[in-house]
């Protein structure tokens, strides 16, 4: 059976994106996304179209594989240096409200579920999505 940690993560999230844009109505970009940075550390906003299902795909596959995990991680996994002219470059964590928001949409499409004290999880309807989007890209 083909997992998540088989194959390409690139090719996973780019098949998750799509699949979670096309089937998931809950999960919808607000409009306040097409003028916000993801982090402190860039510079500008994302240029994608579609950069927040992309997000949310990653996001979910960082829940699949670390699940237990609360915001806070998320913000430090997808942190970044930033560059600070001729000062030395220091890491910067993410944008919370982008990562709280995809989480909190990723719940009400019962693909991810809280489990108290500890973060979030993913449920079995989100494994198995993730699973079968993994073989298709196995596959191919």
């Amino acid at each position: 059976m083909v997992t998540v940690y088989d194959v390409d993560a690139q090719e996973l999230i780019e098949k998750a994106a799509e699949h979670l844009e096309e089937n998931f109505e809950e999960l919808e970009q607000p409009e306040w996304s097409y003028f916000v940075k993801t982090g402190v550390s860039r510079e500008r906003n994302p240029e994608q179209e579609n950069w927040w299902y992309i997000r949310a795909a990653a996001v979910l596959r960082q829940v699949y594989m670390n699940g237990p995990v609360g915001v806070s991680k998320l913000r430090t996994i997808y942190g970044s240096r930033k560059r600070r002219g001729s000062k030395t470059e220091h890491f910067y964590k993410a944008s919370g409200k982008v990562i709280r928001t995809i989480l909190q949409q990723l719940g009400e499409a019962d693909l991810v579920e809280v489990e108290e004290g500890e973060g979030r999880k993913i449920t079995a309807e989100g494994q198995s999505m993730m699973d079968n989007l993994a073989y298709e890209v196995f596959e191919n």
